[in-house]
Order: structure tokens, then C-alpha cells, then sequence
């Protein structure tokens, strides 16, 4: 498919300047201002395709090796190698290296903690964060994500393990990130205060990427199914004793032998 999209006007005018036969590919494409390589997919796919041929197949026969010894043209290498890529859908694998980054966001389901005193119910958010190496894990419950219990979860997680990790990788949460960017994301400022305290650095997960924070995601949902499976029978009365259930819970997941690493 052409890089660009015309216009109907510009297409109506390379139609009546390729109807006139007085001007070559060239001067027309300068007439309308786009690229030749523009106009020429444009004749080609578009406005002159020859009938009876299917889509994806060949117009143009293969070089036989015996007469071509060279191969195709420069340009025709090109036009091939532009449809192979249009096709492919390349993902790296990441190779996450030992305490070098943990990746956090909070669960989309909630945990349901009843109000001894009135019986109300009021649903607590779970956090969860994953190691990149190990897929060690943690989780707590928090009443919101706002900014105090994001930040304060994160105190609570790095005193878990112990030390601090080379990165943090968020999702963009709003209490987290001001505003999502590939090149320059803002940070909210008390985070970005909490991180440098610990001495470490925090690189937002791109919006609209889900490979970047794939290793959260499969920690959340591993945690919905692990956790909150094996606590959706009990009932809690205070965000501590809920805290204190799920630490149980964690213990014995974070205990399991890795398979991979034994």
C-alpha cells in the first residue's frame, strides 16, 4: 500500500494529467506535490491494476538465475523487501538480568473488607510487583491508587526485598506518571522524589504497549488466580488483616521451586 494517502482532488488531478499523455510521471508528480514513488504505487495498485490478477500474487515473473546471474534490479530488491516487512510483526525477547528491574501496577479486581461496626463493605485495591528475573512477587492491599498509597506501597515493597532494584516500570498511573512519552515521560513530582531517595530510576511503560509491561501483566493475573482465589472465602474486617492474609499467601508463592532454575 502507498506510504501516503491522497486526497480525491489530487487524485482526480493524476488522473486528468495521466489522461492528457503530455506529461511523464515525473512532471506530474512535481504538479501535485508527492513523492514519484507515491505516484507510481498509486498507478500501479490503484488506478491501473491489471484485471483478472489476484491479490498477493506476482505480476512480474521471477529472474531465472541461469540469464540473471546478478539477481533483481536495486529497485525491485526494494519494492519486494517493503512488502516482506509490511507482513512481519518482530518482537525481542528481553532478558531481564537479577534485581535489575521490578515491574508494578495495580490488579484490576479488588478485595472486599467489611466494616465492623456498620457491616458496609468497602473494596480495597490490590498492588502487585514482579521481579524481572525471578518473577518474585509482591502484593499488598491499599483502600486507593493515589498517590500516598502508590508511594507507600513502594516503600513497603523495597523493605520486602531488602534493597532497591536498577529500574521501576510503571504502567501510567496517573499517581505515577503526569504524562506518558516514549522520549521524555513526566513523572509526578513526589515519585520521582521517592525514586531518587533510593537511588533508583523509573521508565514508564510505553501507552498502548502491552509487550513492555508483559511481565506485570502476567503477575497480576498470576496473582488474581493465586491470591484472591485462595482468599475469596474469608471474610476481613481491617485493611491490616487482609495484609496479613495475603503475606501468607505470598510466602508460600514466592516459596514454590522455579522449574527453569531449580
Amino acid at each position: 500500500m502507498p506510504a501516503m494517502r491522497l486526497s480525491m482532488r489530487r487524485i482526480r488531478e493524476l488522473m486528468r494529467l495521466r489522461a492528457s499523455g503530455t506529461m511523464s510521471n515525473r512532471a506530474i508528480a512535481q504538479q501535485i506535490g508527492v513523492a514519484r514513488s507515491t505516484l507510481n504505487e498509486y498507478l500501479e495498485q490503484r488506478l491501473f491494476v491489471r484485471a483478472g490478477v489476484k491479490a498477493g500474487v506476482r505480476r512480474r515473473r521471477e529472474p531465472d538465475r541461469q540469464d540473471h546471474a546478478d539477481g533483481y534490479g536495486y529497485s525491485r530488491f526494494c519494492e519486494l523487501y517493503r512488502e516482506f516487512e509490511c507482513r512481519l510483526t518482530p518482537t525481542m525477547r528481553q532478558h531481564h538480568v537479577a534485581g535489575d528491574m521490578v515491574f508494578v501496577d495495580y490488579s484490576g479486581k479488588r478485595l472486599a473488607i467489611v466494616d465492623p461496626a456498620s457491616g458496609g463493605v468497602r473494596e480495597a485495591e490490590l498492588f502487585v510487583a514482579v521481579l524481572g528475573a525471578s518473577n518474585y512477587t509482591y502484593a499488598e492491599a491499599t483502600w486507593t491508587q493515589s498517590l500516598p498509597d502508590w508511594v507507600g506501597a513502594h516503600v513497603r515493597m523495597f523493605a520486602v526485598f531488602g534493597g532497591v532494584p536498577r529500574l521501576i516500570v510503571p504502567d501510567n498511573l496517573k499517581a505515577g506518571v503526569h504524562k506518558a512519552s516514549f522520549y521524555d515521560p513526566e513523572i509526578n513530582r513526589t515519585y520521582g522524589k521517592m525514586a531518587a531517595h533510593y537511588g533508583v530510576g523509573v521508565v514508564p511503560a510505553r501507552p498502548r504497549r502491552p509487550r513492555d509491561k508483559a511481565k506485570v501483566e502476567a503477575g497480576v493475573r498470576f496473582a488474581q488466580t493465586y491470591i484472591l482465589g485462595r482468599l475469596r472465602n474469608l471474610t476481613f474486617f481491617s485493611l491490616e488483616e487482609a495484609n496479613a492474609a495475603i503475606r501468607e499467601v505470598m510466602a508460600r508463592m514466592n516459596g514454590r521451586v522455579m522449574r527453569r532454575l531449580g
